[in-house]
């Protein structure tokens, strides 16, 4: 017999989540900015006080490194996929460092995209890709570069709509289009007020 999920409230996902925003934004804000290269669930600490909402912490800096890299030969592209093969957990890897352009401008976004994927993890226990793989089987990296999203049923009453249109807006394929983490906070901070408890 399967256990039953168990999901955080709606309310409790934002919280736990803005929090990490403000870890990830302090380290972007840094001149060069930094990257935390390993966003995902195993390196977020989750504290639980009686009557308090969860206190959430970023950790395990082991991966971070300036976030900016300009990439011109195919020798670089393979240099830093090679090291984000050896450093970014796979199923929260953006899509540029899995195949990665001979020509490109790297920056503190792959921890967006990072960051999408533990949004969806935070909410439903692992990451899209791996969810939309344990059904139909297939490869991690092609879901990732296709950015191929499928939401599980959740928690009854389900998560609202504007939180799946939020992991969206993060899982970009193209880096360039993708949010960065002070208008990311400025959107979590507007979802938090509109379903505060």
């Amino acid at each position: 017999m399967k256990a039953k999920k168990e999901f955080y409230s709606t309310s409790d996902v934002l919280q736990i989540f803005r929090q990490l925003c403000a870890g990830l934004q302090h380290m972007h804000s840094f001149d060069p900015p930094y990257a935390h290269n390993d966003v995902k669930p195993g390196n977020v600490l989750v504290t639980y006080r009686k009557g308090q909402s969860p206190l959430a912490t970023l950790m395990d800096f082991g991966s971070a490194r300036p976030a900016r890299k300009q990439i011109r030969t195919r020798s670089e592209a393979l240099q830093l996929q090679e090291w984000a093969s050896e450093h970014c957990s796979a199923p929260y890897r953006a899509p540029e460092l899995w195949d990665c352009p001979s020509h490109a401008d790297i920056d503190e976004r792959t921890d967006i995209w990072s960051l999408g994927c533990t949004l969806f993890a935070i909410m439903y226990g692992e990451s899209p890709f791996e969810y939309a793989l344990g059904e139909s089987g297939g490869s991690l990296q092609l879901a990732i570069l296709n950015a191929q999203v499928k939401w599980p049923g959740g928690p009854n009453p389900p998560y609202p709509d504007a939180l799946h249109q939020f992991v969206t807006w993060m899982l970009q394929p193209q880096a360039a289009v993708r949010p960065r983490i002070d208008d990311i906070i400025i959107h979590v901070d507007k979802l938090i007020t509109k379903f505060s408890n």
